[in-house]
């Protein structure tokens, strides 16, 4: 009677552990769907930015992880990163693109692109205190930009009166330099940083 009893629950045992597996296998998509809503929305709130169903959410997650990190002039590393270098960091980890190191030879890879047509992922670039670029950041959406400023990575805002004061053109990687840039390797280039960068958080 006792092996009977034992079989029995062996039994239900076995069939509700086949249930489980089922009912995890069919309900795994629905997960990371639920994991990528709830990742969307935190975002949303720290970052100030509405995120859509086709927003990159590898671009705010490398944005989220650099948050604070020091400026430096010419720096490239965690320790302390210019605005040019930032933006080169964030394009080949996110878009797997290997842009130039400085604002002024980013923006000769670029289309130029209004203020009011900015996409996530393009990028800003303004006149700080000088007649030539010299500064670069990258568009979230909702007016806000990612870059390094002189008080270390931050998010600001175009609608900001500095920002909007200093505000040059905002632009888009041309098709071109996509198609010969994209998964190259390093050229080497070791030039610094921007000449100016009196941006301010």
């Amino acid at each position: 009677m006792k092996k009977f009893a034992l079989a029995i629950a062996l039994f239900f045992s076995v069939v509700a552990s086949q249930a489980q597996t089922k009912s995890a296998a069919s309900t795994s998509d629905d997960s990371k769907d639920d994991q990528e809503s709830l990742g969307k929305a935190y975002f949303s709130q720290i970052m100030g930015v509405a995120l859509s169903a086709t927003s990159n959410m590898k671009l705010f997650h490398f944005v989220y992880d650099w948050i604070g990190t020091p400026y430096h002039f010419g720096g490239s590393s965690r320790r302390g990163i210019d605005c040019s270098a930032f933006t080169k960091e964030l394009y080949s980890e996110v878009f797997n693109l290997d842009i130039k190191r400085n604002s002024r030879d980013i923006f000769s890879m670029v289309n130029p692109v209004a203020k009011d047509e900015l996409k996530e992922g393009d990028l800003v670039f303004f006149k700080i205190h000088s007649r030539s670029i010299s500064h670069v950041g990258i568009y979230l959406g909702n007016n806000k930009f990612a870059h390094a400023s002189s008080r270390g990575v931050a998010i600001s805002s175009l609608d900001d009166a500095y920002y909007s004061r200093y505000f040059y053109k905002g632009g888009r990687l041309l098709a071109s330099f996509k198609n010969e840039f994209k998964g190259s390797a390093s050229t080497g280039n070791n030039d610094m940083g921007d000449d100016v960068d009196e941006s301010k958080n």
